[in-house]
């Protein structure tokens, strides 16, 4: 199911600079029991990527309510996903912006990936790709829509033992993966990479970060490399619709499902059960 610009289609414009350009944004959020899981959160991620691409910011009670309306069309019990895309519009050839610009909105719903429980359970296993993710500091931590650099990466494997692929930058340090951010925990304390030159910042990224700093849990944010991921005592990937799962390989490098792990998957699951009591306030 579809709404483009609120209404029901499958139809789009030709020439609406999302297609041409990648000219814009988007967020991937779960449905769980037709209600919008984070969703406040996944807006004000929406707001401020569009105010870093001056584009400009979609009414997002408007978006809220057309979110609801599709979360009436998922299963009543179960889980689906909806992806917002916004985009500069409709404009002529050339990188100019078209004036007024007058944005580009679509709406999808989709089944819930069919994950199996031991994904969260006993982990998966992952593996470090050749494709390298660019620096660009303009773009880097917003999730816009250029992701051939995800697509190249994701076409280097294709069998079903492997979930995920890890992804560098040109610097070489360790970023995220090609669905998720990354986390690895040695010694007690969390590490992240810094977003500041290549990656998104996810938002379930953001709710684990902030877990971490209400325990208080020691998190760092920086650069490093795969040696140190690879000697760390823990390792979990998180975003929107996994939520957080273990790591129990990379490229034959085993690891334990820690106790740090377990600890922030539940902390999670109980964020998720107050966000839908607190339902969709902005």
């Amino acid at each position: 199911m579809y709404l483009v610009n609120g209404s029901p289609s499958t139809t789009f414009d030709v020439a609406d600079r999302g297609l041409h350009y990648g000219d814009g944004l988007f967020e991937t959020i779960a449905i769980d029991r037709r209600q919008a899981v984070f969703l406040a959160q996944h807006l004000r991620r929406l707001q401020t990527g569009c105010q870093r691409l001056r584009l400009p910011v979609p009414d997002l009670h408007l978006l809220a309510d057309e979110i609801a309306s599709l979360c009436q069309a998922a299963p009543e019990h179960g889980q689906a996903v909806i992806k917002i895309i916004i985009t500069r519009g409709v404009g002529g050839r050339g990188y100019r912006q078209p004036e007024p610009i007058q944005s580009s909105r679509i709406l999808s719903l989709h089944p819930f990936p069919d994950y199996p429980d031991s994904f969260q359970e006993q982990g998966i296993a992952a593996r470090f790709c050749q494709t390298r993710l660019g620096v660009s500091p303009a773009l880097a931590g917003i999730k816009h829509l250029n992701r051939l650099e995800q697509v190249l990466a994701r076409a280097e494997w294709s069998d079903t033992a492997t979930q995920e692929g890890l992804l560098l930058n040109v610097d070489g340090h360790v970023i995220e993966g090609t669905m998720s951010n990354l986390f690895y925990v040695k010694d007690g304390v969390v590490y992240t990479a810094l977003l500041t030159r290549s990656g998104v910042a996810g938002v379930v990224r953001g709710l684990v970060m902030e877990l971490c700093r209400q325990q208080p849990l020691k998190l760092v944010e920086h650069d490093y490399t795969p040696a140190a991921l690879l000697a760390a005592d823990e390792v979990f990937l998180s975003n929107a619709i996994i939520g957080l799962w273990p790591v129990r390989q990379i490229d034959g490098h085993v690891f334990q499902v820690g106790v740090l792990t377990r600890h922030l998957q539940s902390q999670l699951r109980h964020l998720k059960a107050l966000d839908r009591e607190v339902g969709h306030a902005l």
